[in-house]
């Protein structure tokens, strides 16, 4: 007769130190969440105060909320920087801009500059600069021109458009040299002696040391150290950036701003200085 075995079921059961350990994290996790969540909507809550309605008295619907949601940083940025110049940047991506309601930003800060692309490489005018132009001028709002340049285009060609497009008067901003990309057809090297042949030529036409603009990154990487000598507007959209820096003329912070008189979304900059020290670098 066969024996009959029999089996004895076993449970395993986790130490109770361990499971006690795992629920104090978890919670402790939740508990750090929701803080950093408290935090940033204290960190914010001007911003989100103004778009909210609570500080205007505003009755947004849901769509209006979506909107203004992503300029809460923006308030906080501008509210970081009293004292110094705000303005914005203009090309045919805005559509026709009714410059006689180009005045105040989020209704408390006025705009008192403007940079309008003027060209593209070697054989693009921007189809709304001479509106813009003469509009800003006749606004009474300081005005600058800047140059998208082309890296696998000629320099020289470029600079020669800019050149024959744009015609500076006493009070207008110093050129801009607006930089992007990189080379697809050339070397670094190539593409730096291109923009300093730009840079030489305009700067020899207007009698005013051009500025360059670009991304932050663009910048440290490939522009900083060779170009040195010149002044820069950095375009930085970080949500964790609300400063500018020492080193930086000009801070494009965002570039989806609303502005009365400007159908599109628009690009705001803040100047590193009050308004006296703006007129200093202006042409002569």
């Amino acid at each position: 007769m066969a024996r009959k075995t029999t089996y004895r079921k076993t449970y395993s059961r986790k130490p109770a130190g361990r499971s006690f350990l795992s629920r104090l994290f978890r919670g402790l996790l939740l508990i750090f969440f929701g803080l950093l969540f408290i935090a940033v909507i204290y960190h914010y809550r001007k911003g989100l105060a103004y778009y909210l309605g609570f500080k205007t008295e505003k009755v947004l619907d849901e769509d209006e909320v979506d909107k203004h949601l992503s300029d809460v940083r923006n308030i906080r940025v501008l509210e970081n920087h009293k004292g110094k110049v705000i303005g914005i940047d203009v090309s045919e991506f805005q559509g026709k801009v009714d410059w006689e309601e180009v005045e105040i930003l989020d209704e408390k800060y006025p705009v008192q500059f403007v940079f309008i692309r003027a060209t593209a490489g070697n054989d693009r005018v921007d189809r709304q600069f001479k509106k813009n132009w003469e509009g800003a001028k006749e606004n009474k709002i300081m005005r600058g021109a800047y140059h998208y340049y082309r890296p696998n285009e000629n320099s020289i060609e470029q600079a020669d458009l800019f050149i024959k497009t744009v015609k500076l008067q006493k009070g207008d901003l110093p050129p801009v040299l607006d930089i992007e990309k990189l080379p697809k057809n050339q070397s670094l090297d190539s593409l730096k002696k291109g923009l300093k042949r730009w840079l030489v030529k305009v700067e020899k036409h207007y009698q005013v040391r051009p500025i360059i603009y670009s991304g932050e990154r663009y910048y440290s990487d490939f522009l900083k150290e060779e170009f040195g000598d010149y002044l820069f507007w950095i375009a930085n959209y970080n949500f964790y950036r609300e400063k500018i820096e020492d080193d930086w003329l000009f801070w494009q912070f965002t570039e989806k701003a609303s502005l009365p008189g400007i159908k599109h979304r628009v690009d705001v900059n803040i100047y590193n200085g009050d308004l006296e020290q703006l007129h200093f670098i202006t042409v002569e």
